[in-house]
C-alpha cells in the first residue's frame, strides 16, 4: 500500500535529502515558482520532478490529482449539451436546429 504524503512530508523528505524546491527546480531548467505553485494547483512537470527525486510516482504525492480527468468544470449533463451543439443539434431538445 501506498504512503500518504502531507506538504510538511515532502518538504523534509527533500531537507533530509539535502534539497529544496527552488534547488530542484534549477536542477531541471524550471522557474523555482512553477515549482513552488506545486502546493496550491496542479503542475504536472513540477510534479514529476519532485516524485522523481522522491522515488515515488506523483500519484502517491498527490493522490487527488491522479488519474488526470479530462475536465473538473463541466458536468456529465453540460458536456452532453455541449457535444450536442457542436453536431448541430439544440443543445437542450436534442434535435436539429
Amino acid at each position: 500500500m501506498s504512503k500518504i504524503w502531507t506538504k510538511a512530508q515532502i518538504k523534509c523528505a527533500l531537507e533530509e535529502k539535502g534539497m529544496t524546491l527552488t534547488g530542484l527546480a534549477i536542477l531541471n531548467d524550471m522557474n523555482p515558482s512553477q515549482m513552488r505553485s506545486v502546493w496550491s494547483r496542479p503542475v504536472r512537470s513540477a510534479e514529476k520532478v519532485l516524485a522523481d527525486f522522491l522515488g515515488v510516482p506523483p500519484a502517491e504525492l498527490f493522490p487527488t490529482r491522479y488519474p488526470m480527468r479530462k475536465s473538473s468544470l463541466l458536468s456529465a449533463e453540460n458536456e452532453a449539451r455541449i457535444a450536442r451543439k457542436k453536431a448541430g443539434l439544440d443543445p437542450d431538445k436534442g434535435v436539429a436546429a
